[in-house]
């Protein structure tokens, strides 16, 4: 695999498609904003005859893989089906998809694309590790597909992660080891926040909270990334409240069709949702505390107390 079309060029997407070109790939880029396939393009140096866009998708064809980093299932059908992607790759190509979607989906898109052509290859390979792990080359990918088509993507794999696990033979084993994985994201996020929260409605030191539950038996890796982040006002996003709307949801829908028992990832997704339906959705993912803090009378009190002096200025 020498030649890698890269679809998606998000906040995860642009430093993973850069870590394959620096790691040796030709990568074509693909993104539904133009102005980024181009400023990829010359940030790599590589000089252009025609539309950058055009030039990607003019050279689909030789391509020997197809990764796709978007937000949602829709989307990857829409690259594959509705703009010919599919298509327009040759025999023996791969078709990496790496985006979180329910593993029903994945199955369901690898179905389709049997039904379309039997000599391409499908790998599901959801990732973990935001867009930190995204830059430093180090996600967590969980990868499920022919053996065949998962020996061809190893290096490519490497380049992008340092945890790289096998989760099955079958389409959809990978997008099911992302949820499982996302569950305990979500939910050790939501109760981190439910902790902290208590701690600050009985008046305790935040600071010395958050350094103690991180060394001690409670502690997880949540708590240690968002516990500080949780004690300081709404800042820098490194992934956002909507994106955990996103991903329990699919975690809610995978238990469904598994018929399995989620009641707490249940409760934890209602607490993203009432967050983002609040108009929170951009903030980082910390910033679900302020929900708790709403429902303790905290975050009303100083918004109560930001009306008063904001009063009282215009008075004067």
């Amino acid at each position: 695999m020498e030649t890698i079309v890269f679809a998606g060029l998000g906040a995860m997407g642009w430093p993973m498609a850069s870590n394959l070109r620096e790691g040796g790939f030709e990568v074509l880029p693909y993104d539904v904003d133009a102005g980024r396939v181009e400023v990829f393009y010359r940030d790599g140096d590589v000089s252009l005859n025609e539309d950058a866009l055009t030039h990607t998708v003019r050279r689909l064809g030789e391509a020997d893989a197809l990764l796709i980093m978007v937000v949602n299932a829709d989307q990857v059908r829409q690259l594959l089906f509705d703009q010919g992607m599919a298509e327009a790759l040759k025999p023996g190509a791969c078709i990496i998809q790496m985006s979180t979607i329910a593993p029903g989906d994945a199955a369901a898109i690898h179905a389709d694309l049997k039904t379309l052509r039997t000599d391409l290859h499908y790998v599901d390979a959801p990732v973990s590790g935001g867009v930190v792990g995204a830059r430093a080359g180090s996600l967590t990918i969980m990868s499920a597909g022919e053996p065949e088509a998962l020996a061809a993507c190893q290096r490519a794999f490497e380049v992008l992660g340092r945890d790289l696990f096998h989760a099955g033979d079958r389409v959809g084993q990978g997008s099911a080891f992302k949820a499982v994985n996302q569950l305990l994201c979500g939910v050790h996020i939501a109760v981190a926040a439910e902790a902290l929260a208590l701690a600050e409605k009985n008046s305790l030191d935040l600071d010395v909270m958050v350094r103690m539950l991180g060394g001690s038996a409670a502690s997880s890796w949540m708590i240690n990334d968002r516990g500080p982040r949780m004690i300081l006002p709404p800042g820098e996003v490194t992934s956002a409240v909507d994106i955990f709307c996103k991903d329990l949801g699919i975690v809610c829908e995978a238990a469904r069709q598994s018929r399995a028992y989620t009641p707490l990832a249940q409760s934890a997704y209602q607490l993203f949702v009432a967050s983002s339906e609040r108009g929170e959705g951009r903030l980082d993912d910390s910033q679900v505390i302020r929900t708790y803090q709403l429902l303790n009378g905290q975050l009303l009190n100083e918004q109560d107390s930001d009306a008063t002096a904001q009063a009282g200025e215009g008075d004067a």
